[in-house]
């Protein structure tokens, strides 16, 4: 049960500094790489997901015995 908790501040801890990042490139006048840290930071937490949406999908999978 800790790790469920643990990705989900994972999760917040790339949010925020994602957020702030975008903030900062943004006032600096720096909009295409403003967008490429967000992006990334998308990416990054995609990546953070994918074996939890492979544990859920075979979850569901034995469950309706497919």
């Amino acid at each position: 049960m800790g790790t469920d908790i643990d990705i989900i501040y994972k999760i917040a801890a790339i949010g925020i500094i994602t957020a702030v990042l975008y903030q900062l490139l943004k006032n600096s006048k720096h909009e295409e790489l403003a967008l490429m840290t967000s992006l990334a930071g998308l990416v990054v937490v995609l990546f953070m997901l994918l074996p939890q949406i492979s544990l859920l999908f075979t979850t569901i999978k034995s469950l309706f015995g497919l």
